[in-house]
C-alpha cells in the first residue's frame, strides 16, 4: 500500500473552515452525545437482566474491588483472569460510589457505564465528522448510522459487561484524534485502548502510522500511550505475576469447546444456528470490505474541485479489523462471540463514514449524482434497523441474550448462586464449568481455573510446554514473577450439571434458552 493512500492531504485556503459547518455547533455535538446517552439507557434496560455468566465474572472482580479492595474473583484468592483491567477498575470505581448509598451495586454501575461510555463515543463521532468536513445533515446522519450499528448489533448486546462498548468508544476517538493530528491526545486514548484490551494494540499500531502527522510525533503519541497503560501492567506483572490475564491462556485452552468450529469459521456457526436472529450482524463488517476495496479502486480516479482530507486512518481502522480477525485466526482461540466485537465495530464503522463521505462529496460535485451515496448510507442504516428490528422481537426486556450459550438463565443462576453461598457456610466447592453468576451472588470460595490461581498455573506450564522456542521466552518472561508454590484450593463439595429436571436435598433445578431444563446437585468432592 503506499504511503499517498494513507496520508492527510493538506486543505487548500479555499476549503471552508471547520467552524463553518454545521457540526462546530457545539449545540450539535450535545444534541448527538443527549441522544446517544438516551438511547444507551434503554438498551442497557432491555438487557441488563439477562448478562451472560462471563459478564459477571467481570462483575464480581467490580464487586470485590469496590468493598475490600481485592483483585479476584472470589473473595478468598487473588486471581488474573479479568481480561479488560480498565474495564474492571472502572465498574470498581462506580460500584463503590454505590456503597455511598447502601449495599454495592456493580450492576447499576455498570448501567451507568453504559451511558457514559456510548457518550464518550457519540462525542468522537461529532469530532471525526467535523475533521472529514460531513456537514449538516450528512454528517448528523453518519454518525447517528455509525452509534446505530454498534448499539444494535447483537453480539455487542449480548455481551454488555464485557469491554465490548469500550472498544468502539477509543477506537472511534482514537480515529477522530488521528485526523485531528493531536499526537498526545492519541497516545492517550491509545493507552486507554491497551488498557481494556492489549490485543487493541493491532488498531493503535495501524492509525499511528497511518498519517505522517502523527509519524511525526511518533515519541510524544508512545510516551503519552506509556504513561498511561504501563503502571497496570508493571503492577500486574510484579504482583499478579502475569503482565497479560491468564484468560489468554485458559480460552486458548478451551478451543475444543465449539468442535468443529474455530474462530475463522464462527461466523458460519452462528449464521447457521441464528440466521433468524444474527443475520444482520455480519453483512456491516463483510460491506465494510467491500467498501475499503472499493475505495481503493476509486480513490485516485475522481479528480475533486475542493479535495477533502484522506481517509487514510479510516482505512487503518477497517485495515485493523481484518488484521485483527486474522490474529485471533491464528491464535487458535474459539469462537466465543464477544471476540468478534472488534472487527464488527471497526469495520461497519468504516463503512458508515465511507457512505457519508460519498454523500458529502456527491454533495459537492456537480458531476456526481446524489441517489447512489444517498442510498448507500441508506442501505447501512437499514442493516442498523434490520438489528434493532432482531433484538426487540428477542422480547422486552430480555431473558436471556440473542446469543448465549450458559447452563442456566441469569436469573437462575442468582438464586442458585444465593442458596448455594447459605449451603457452604465457608466450605469451598467446585464449579461447574460455569462460575462467574455463581461467584457473583453465592460471595463463597467457589474455585476453577478462573478464580483459583493454583488451577491456572497448570495451565500456564502446559501453554508453555506446547509453545515453540519463541514462544516459550514470551510466556516465560510474561510469568517471570508468577508464585509457582500457590497451590490448588483444596475442595470440600462438587457442583455438577446435569441434563433434564432434578429434585431432591441439595440439587437446583434451572432453565435455560440455550440447554433448556437441567439441574445442579452438589456433591461431596471426590478425592484427585
Amino acid at each position: 500500500m503506499s504511503s499517498q493512500t494513507m496520508e492527510p492531504e493538506q486543505t487548500t485556503s479555499e476549503d471552508p473552515p471547520a467552524a463553518r459547518s454545521g457540526w462546530s455547533a457545539q449545540s450539535s455535538t450535545l444534541g448527538l452525545v443527549a441522544v446517544a446517552g438516551v438511547f444507551a439507557a434503554l438498551v442497557f434496560l432491555l438487557v441488563k437482566d439477562s448478562l451472560t455468566d462471563d459478564a459477571y465474572i467481570t462483575l464480581a472482580y467490580a464487586k470485590n474491588l469496590a468493598t475490600d479492595g481485592h483483585w479476584g474473583l472470589i473473595p478468598q484468592q487473588i486471581s488474573n483472569s479479568a481480561t479488560s483491567p480498565l474495564n474492571v477498575l472502572l465498574l470498581g470505581a462506580l460500584a463503590w460510589v454505590t456503597t455511598w448509598f447502601g449495599e454495592v451495586s456493580p450492576v447499576f454501575g455498570l448501567g451507568v457505564l453504559t451511558v457514559l461510555v456510548t457518550m464518550a463515543q457519540a462525542w468522537g463521532w461529532a469530532r471525526l465528522v467535523r475533521a472529514l468536513r460531513l456537514t449538516g445533515w450528512v454528517g448528523i446522519a453518519t454518525a447517528a448510522v455509525g452509534l446505530l450499528l454498534v448499539l444494535a448489533n447483537p453480539f455487542v448486546l449480548s455481551a454488555v459487561g464485557l469491554e465490548v462498548l469500550l472498544v468502539p468508544a477509543v477506537l472511534v476517538l482514537m480515529v477522530a484524534f488521528v485526523l485531528e493530528s493531536r499526537p498526545v491526545a492519541f497516545g492517550v486514548v491509545a493507552g486507554l485502548a491497551l488498557l481494556i484490551r492489549l490485543d487493541l494494540v493491532i488498531f493503535v499500531v495501524l492509525l499511528a502510522l497511518c498519517t505522517q502527522a502523527i509519524r511525526r510525533k511518533l515519541h510524544i503519541a508512545a510516551l503519552s500511550a506509556v504513561l498511561v497503560s504501563a503502571p497496570w501492567y508493571l503492577f500486574s506483572w510484579f504482583y499478579l505475576g502475569s503482565a497479560v490475564p491468564d484468560t489468554l491462556v485458559i480460552k486458548q485452552s478451551q478451543g475444543g469447546l465449539f468442535g468443529i468450529w474455530t474462530y475463522l469459521t464462527g461466523p458460519i456457526m452462528y449464521f447457521i444456528g441464528k440466521m433468524r436472529d444474527v443475520g444482520f450482524a455480519f453483512l456491516p463488517m463483510v460491506f465494510g470490505v467491500l467498501a475499503l476495496l472499493a475505495w481503493l479502486l476509486v480513490r485516485f480516479g475522481v479528480r475533486w474541485t475542493n479535495r477533502p482530507p484522506a481517509l487514510g486512518p479510516v482505512l487503518a481502522l477497517g485495515l485493523g479489523g481484518l488484521a485483527y480477525y486474522g490474529v485471533y485466526t491464528v491464535m487458535g482461540v474459539g469462537p466465543y462471540h464477544w471476540y468478534y466485537v472488534p472487527p464488527m465495530v471497526a469495520l461497519s464503522s468504516a463503512l458508515a463514514v465511507l457512505a457519508g463521505w460519498w454523500l458529502a462529496r456527491a454533495r459537492e460535485q456537480e458531476r456526481l449524482r446524489i441517489a447512489a451515496p444517498l442510498g448507500a448510507l441508506g442501505l447501512v442504516a437499514l442493516l442498523g434497523l434490520g438489528n434493532l428490528a432482531n433484538d426487540m422481537r428477542h422480547g422486552v426486556p430480555w431473558e436471556s441474550p440473542v446469543i448465549f450459550g450458559n447452563w442456566a438463565s441469569a436469573q437462575d443462576y442468582a438464586r442458585v448462586g444465593e442458596e448455594l453461598g447459605q449451603r457452604l457456610a465457608g466450605a469451598t466447592v467446585a464449579s461447574p464449568g460455569e462460575i462467574g453468576t455463581l461467584a457473583y451472588f453465592c460471595e463463597c470460595s467457589i474455585v476453577d481455573v478462573f478464580s483459583d490461581r493454583g488451577q491456572a498455573i497448570d495451565r500456564v506450564d502446559e501453554r508453555i510446554d506446547e509453545s515453540n522456542a519463541i514462544g516459550k521466552a514470551v510466556w516465560r518472561f510474561n510469568y517471570l514473577w508468577l508464585d509457582r508454590s500457590v497451590q490448588p484450593r483444596p475442595v470440600d463439595y462438587e457442583l455438577v450439571y446435569e441434563e433434564g429436571p432434578g429434585s431432591g436435598p441439595d440439587t437446583w433445578e434451572v432453565n435455560s434458552a440455550n440447554k433448556g431444563v437441567g439441574h445442579f446437585r452438589l456433591e461431596p468432592a471426590q478425592p484427585r
